[in-house]
């Protein structure tokens, strides 16, 4: 399995040289399945579609993108790069869009933001071969995957967690996550909860909501998000090989998010923050790689 980051910033992107390291793009994450041995193979599974979508471009060229697009929340950040992807409306394109089940037509509730006066045409307009379906929890086959979807707790979206295995590899996806909804838990940063944990448990990699520090999340823990010594502690406790930091506050440089990864030192799992455009290649027994 390949795990391609596309975007990796929240709540907005950004731009500036201080932030080029760790990526302007938000939330965008790519799956190609498969023990492939080094080979890079197209990602047919996508996770969100924030403004990090674009860059997909850069892995398919001029071939369109045939595939589904996962989203696991409505918010702007996950949702806004869906128009501005040009292979996704060139000939043989094929756009499946699934969104956690809103209680209505799901084409309708995209549209909310995607028609006039907020966007000028809706989803429907945007290629001949997309579609729009919602789900609930549970286990699906989607794009030769496995994949578990759980809803988490965040704030203002009905919000799914991830879990997605190809039968070799397996990787955790909680981009926006408050845990602190459901109780403390043991360090007063939320309760690692039964669904995080199903999610994480055992997983390669952790990819997960890191927009607060510890120090920051009294004042800031109403938006909805997660602390990083939270990300940190739940791959710990779920037994993951490895997390990423994702979700990265918009205003956190490239060097403040240095200091933060070195002053975690030895937590008990690899821990590193996810940067735009760092392909990670799971599947080996001994290490996680990046490519």
């Amino acid at each position: 399995m390949h795990v391609y980051f596309f975007g990796t910033r929240g709540s907005t992107p950004v731009s500036g040289p201080e932030y080029q390291g760790y990526g302007t793009a938000t939330s965008c994450v790519g799956i190609s399945a498969g023990d492939v041995a080094g080979a890079r193979a197209l990602p047919h599974l996508v996770l969100d579609a924030g403004t990090g979508f674009i860059n997909m471009e850069r892995v398919l060229g001029d071939r369109p993108f045939e595939g589904t697009v996962l989203l696991s929340h409505l918010h702007w950040d996950h949702t806004h790069g869906l128009p501005f992807l040009r292979q996704a409306a060139m000939p043989g394109h094929r756009v499946r869009i699934v969104v956690p089940g809103q209680g209505a037509d799901a084409e309708d509730v995209m549209n909310r933001a995607f028609s006039p006066p907020h966007f000028p045409v809706p989803i429907g307009v945007l290629g001949a071969n997309w579609s729009v379906t919602g789900i609930e929890p549970g286990v699906y086959e989607i794009e030769g995957c496995s994949v578990r979807a759980e809803e988490i707790p965040h704030k203002g979206s009905r919000t799914f967690g991830y879990r997605v295995s190809d039968g070799v590899s397996s990787v955790a996806y909680l981009p926006d996550h408050k845990p602190l909804d459901l109780g403390p838990g043991p360090d007063g940063l939320g309760a690692y909860h039964p669904a995080a944990l199903r999610l994480a448990d055992g997983v390669d990699l952790l990819i997960h909501d890191s927009q607060h520090t510890a120090a920051e999340l009294p004042a800031l823990a109403f938006l909805g998000h997660s602390a990083i010594e939270y990300a940190v502690g739940l791959g710990v406790a779920a037994g993951a090989r490895a997390v990423a930091l994702f979700h990265h506050d918009p205003h956190r440089t490239d060097a403040q998010i240095d200091a933060i990864v070195d002053a975690l030192g030895s937590p008990g799992v690899q821990v590193f923050a996810a940067r735009e455009g760092m392909v990670c290649e799971l599947g080996c027994r001994d290490a996680l790689h990046e490519r």
